[in-house]
């Protein structure tokens, strides 16, 4: 069913989805605030960690949801979406750095080094920098459309990193039904990807071939 909403409307939407985003912060921040939590840095690291994979795996799912419902207006919800991803992200890093490490660049780094789970995480999230930074339409005209796309593929290298430290930092207690089933979105997000490049090419070819000349003999 075709849905088209105004200007306005979609504006409204919009700011709901902003309001409905920041709720799992405000929430996190009042737990903490009034002192409801037992352990309070576990939970915002588990928190903001599971929010930055909800938020992935959602702007994941625009592309293929407009494809299949013709809503292509859900494409100007993506940017917001991912940059939700890199803001838990970010408050994910900042936990870390600020609880576990209190500040000091060299012990993290060492702590980088030592645990894998922590080093695949880390890099996911510097490859999300480029991408939040990039996010703007002034970066889209500076780089170009087509840098700028190549350029945000990187997510199809993030996702797969995010579940893959997620998958080793819950290892320890053998507990894999969460990464499991984050794997299994992602992965299925990106096959379907992987199966509309491959229609699009079929459909180009059978097109040249329709629009190339047959000569007589």
């Amino acid at each position: 069913m075709a849905l088209n909403p105004t200007p306005r409307q979609l504006s409204l939407f919009k700011s709901l989805v902003f309001l409905l985003a920041l709720l799992p912060f405000a929430r996190m921040v009042w737990l903490t605030y009034t002192g409801q939590l037992v352990e309070p840095l576990e939970f915002i690291t588990r928190g903001t960690g599971d929010w930055t994979l909800y938020f992935i795996c959602i702007s994941l799912a625009v592309t293929p949801l407009r494809r299949f419902t013709q809503w292509n207006w859900l494409i100007k919800l993506r940017r917001m979406l991912g940059l939700f991803a890199f803001f838990y992200a970010a408050l994910h890093f900042t936990t870390f750095l600020w609880f576990d490490h209190f500040f000091d660049v060299h012990e993290m780094w060492k702590d980088v080094l030592k645990r894998p789970f922590i080093t695949v995480g880390f890099i996911a999230f510097v490859l999300l920098i480029p991408l939040a930074v990039t996010s703007t339409n002034g970066m889209v005209k500076r780089l170009g459309g087509k840098r700028w796309q190549w350029l945000h593929r990187l997510i199809y290298v993030i996702a797969p990193l995010g579940i893959l430290h997620f998958w080793w930092m819950k290892a320890g207690k053998h507990n894999f039904a969460q990464p499991i089933l984050f794997g299994s979105i992602v992965a299925l997000l990106l096959l379907m990807r992987v199966v509309f490049a491959w229609s699009k090419r079929e459909k180009s070819a059978r097109a040249a071939k329709t629009a190339t000349p047959v000569r007589s003999v």
